[in-house]
């Protein structure tokens, strides 16, 4: 099997699992999510070379507080109230795990920690959150299933668009690949595609599906140029190679990362 065969077809076995885990049910998707953020954690940690479990016992922590209203179908207005203890726990946690650092390693260690729990622990916290941040507090699985569309548009795109038309780099010291015409390309489709998920996905205005898609092409191009900088910093290609033809599961969702935060504010405002 060449590297393009490979490619294609763990690629098409990623898709399949992540589309199969959000339409199935909200246990199935929370459950993806949830070990999907302890294998990308895993690969961060290991990337800034951080050795402490707390980074894990922090983000379990956060996600089994901030989400256990969705397991539950608890009432929304209590939303808040659950995400503010995890979030204040998952803190104190962060401090008390310098008590087991060594003393020269201080404020790195607990910079490192405060670092994976903000870069890979909220966002996914986040995640989970978006497709139940509607008036019912009711599980609609095309909101973050359409997001991830549009990712998976955005990132073909800006590729096609940026290997055939790409002539000014976007960011040259961090990724010599990424074009501004890519990124513009992407940017373009990924609108076009907010429009067709507005024909389809009607739980969700053509207004928010377009601002979706802006946010997608935005930030999420944003969060693959940060990813990249924390590899070149540790001298890495891929965050792993636990996908092969793709990297890590970071390489793979590190667009998501970044722009679910902002889709989760935008949905709380319009909300």
């Amino acid at each position: 099997m060449n590297n393009f065969t490979k490619r294609i077809f763990f690629g098409a076995i990623y898709v399949g699992v992540l589309t199969f885990g959000i339409l199935f049910s909200k246990i199935t998707f929370i459950s993806l999510f949830f070990i999907l953020m302890l294998i990308t954690l895993y690969e961060f940690v290991k990337m800034i070379q951080l050795k402490s479990v707390f980074p894990f016992l922090i983000a379990v922590l956060l996600f089994i507080f901030a989400n256990v209203l969705n397991v539950k179908d608890i009432p929304s207005r209590l939303l808040s109230d659950y995400a503010g203890i995890a979030l204040f726990l998952s803190f104190f946690g962060a401090f008390i795990s310098i008590l087991f650092a060594k003393k020269d390693e201080v404020v790195n260690h607990l910079g490192k920690i405060f670092l994976s729990i903000i870069y890979i622990a909220v966002p996914f916290t986040l995640i989970a959150q978006i497709p139940f941040i509607n008036n019912e507090f009711t599980y609609v699985n095309t909101t973050i299933l359409g997001v991830f569309i549009l990712i998976w548009v955005n990132d073909s795109f800006a590729y096609l668009v940026g290997k055939n038309f790409g002539k000014r780099k976007l960011l040259e010291r961090i990724s010599p690949n990424k074009t501004i015409e890519g990124f513009i390309g992407g940017m373009v489709f990924t609108l076009v595609g907010g429009y067709v998920l507005s024909l389809y996905f009607t739980k969700m205005t053509l207004i928010n599906w377009l601002v979706f898609a802006a946010i997608v092409s935005v930030f999420g191009v944003l969060g693959d140029l940060i990813e990249s900088m924390f590899k070149r910093h540790a001298g890495v290609k891929d965050s792993s190679n636990f996908i092969p033809g793709h990297g890590g599961f970071l390489d793979r969702l590190d667009s998501v990362v970044f722009a679910a935060p902002f889709i989760f504010i935008y949905l709380l405002v319009i909300s």
